[in-house]
């Protein structure tokens, strides 16, 4: 008999019963809420006359629609001043536990969850936001929810689920100096492609991944949906115990050894089945920068923009329509493209790792951002605002020219007053460069790693990070 994946093992104890809709009901470990997807939610509970059957397992901040310039309020946009009134009205009402402005806790959902130990080995994890394969880093199962699974899961603990199938990702050899996490995942979506994962659960692995870090873990996890999964996970290891041990809400010193022991117990065995196996040679991984209208679009700094005559017949179509919104030149090299705007921050990009790496950069170029040059740097959480304070990081910044803000997900999405403006064209590492994701119907995104971003903010234009550090590339 075949070895189990995690993400079976994860299941397994979790089903509470098999649905007449070929679905199962999953029991749900942590539920993570914010104010865009739960007032809504709450309503509907009202109007049922239902209350929220484990509140203690529901955790709630603010971070989409929050300013990052300041903290003052009523804040200036009031539908944005209404819905985090609504959310504390809600968690107060509801006894549910809320990260607030001003706790030293408050963040994007998906950087407050681990950096709290909220997030653990062998939880299933939802929240009404798609990135919320960001916790499958931990060895989790963990996946966005809609509105209505939002009030599910508030009323029950529950969620109605399909049974995914498993893909394993190897990432083999090891990564040159200057390629980051950022640039696996959009390896990974380019190779195949932003639907390829439609149906499956990712199980990241190989000598890259279990070399990264806890937050590079993250970034490769969180924009798993950007290429289709459902779900992207990582076998939880010691470097996942070392991140988790004496964190706010992690197991106590007197349960730890017993945690230590269930969660070695997840990882998936060496006989294990999967669905689909992929092999990709880390060693080949260049700087990536995205050159169209999603984040499969993506090319390596090396490389020239697409000409859609000299692609597929069924890409044709596509490939015109971005460049046309992109307003690129079929064949030109991305390397030497003007930028308008530089953001660093996000679910994906907003930790302390990503803030050492684009200062690590900042140092490196010395000068000032680029004449013409709009660059914020947005720490992911106050926690993270705190640290990077701590050791000097927010001065290196301001003393280059970069706006130093509040916690948020600021310029991630149109959703709060960080907006682009007209068309102009913006070097991102957060995870989206949708049409008019950034604010702007005609405004324009591409997506690469904070030290991209950050040398190209410097610079004024797309540059190669690895020749900044001075690295072969």
């Amino acid at each position: 008999m075949s070895g189990k994946t995690l993400y079976q093992k994860v299941w397994e104890t979790h089903e509470v019963r098999k649905l007449e809709s070929g679905q199962s009901q999953l029991f749900i470990d942590l539920h993570l809420i914010h104010e865009v997807t739960s007032p809504q939610a709450f309503g509907m509970l009202r109007e049922l006359g239902l209350g929220v059957a484990m509140p203690k397992r529901t955790f709630a901040t603010v971070d989409h629609i929050v300013p990052t310039d300041s903290r003052q309020e009523p804040f200036a946009d009031p539908l944005a001043q209404t819905m985090i009134e609504e959310l504390r009205k809600n968690t107060r009402d509801f006894g549910i536990e809320l990260f607030d402005i001003g706790s030293g806790k408050q963040g994007i959902v998906h950087v407050v969850g681990p950096e709290e130990g909220l997030t653990q080995p062998g939880f299933t994890i939802v929240c009404g936001d798609s990135h919320t394969s960001t916790h499958g880093a931990f060895g989790a199962v963990a996946f966005g929810i809609g509105t209505t699974q939002v009030r599910d899961v508030l009323a029950t603990q529950t969620v109605a689920m399909p049974r995914l199938k498993v893909r394993r990702i190897n990432v083999k050899g090891e990564l040159q100096p200057g390629v980051t996490a950022k640039d696996v995942i959009l390896h990974v979506i380019r190779t195949l492609g932003v639907k390829g994962g439609q149906g499956y659960a990712y199980e990241y692995g190989g000598p890259v991944i279990e070399k990264m870090s806890m937050e590079e873990r993250m970034t490769v996890c969180n924009m798993s949906i950007e290429g289709g999964a459902r779900v992207g996970y990582v076998n939880p290891d010691e470097t996942t115990f070392a991140f988790l041990k004496g964190r706010p809400y992690a197991p106590a010193e007197d349960e730890w050894e017993a945690a230590l022991t269930r969660w070695r117990g997840l990882a998936s065995d060496p006989d294990a089945g999967y669905d689909d196996v992929v092999e990709i040679n880390g060693s080949e991984i260049a700087p990536y920068v995205t050159w169209g209208i999603n984040p499969g679009q993506a090319i390596t700094v090396e490389e020239a923009v697409p000409d859609p005559e000299k692609v597929p017949e069924e890409e044709k179509e596509l490939v015109r329509e971005a460049l046309e919104y992109m307003k690129l030149e079929p064949g030109k090299p991305i390397l030497g493209q003007r930028i308008d705007v530089a953001f660093v921050g996000s679910c994906t990009n907003g930790r302390l790792s990503d803030l050492r790496q684009a200062a690590r950069v900042v140092r490196s170029m010395g000068g000032r951002v680029a004449p013409g040059v709009r660059a914020i740097v947005v720490p992911g959480s106050e926690q993270v605002a705190r640290q990077a304070e701590a050791e000097g990081l927010d001065r290196i910044f301001r003393d280059a020219g970069f706006e130093w803000r509040y916690a948020g997900c600021s310029m991630c999405l149109a959703m709060n007053p960080d907006k682009l403006v007209g068309d102009e064209i913006s070097i991102s590492s957060s995870n989206r460069n949708f049409k008019g994701r950034q604010g702007s119907p005609r405004g324009r995104t591409m997506l690469a790693s904070p030290a991209m971003v950050t040398a190209a903010a410097l610079a004024g234009e797309v540059v190669d990070v690895r020749q900044v550090l001075g690295v072969k590339a």
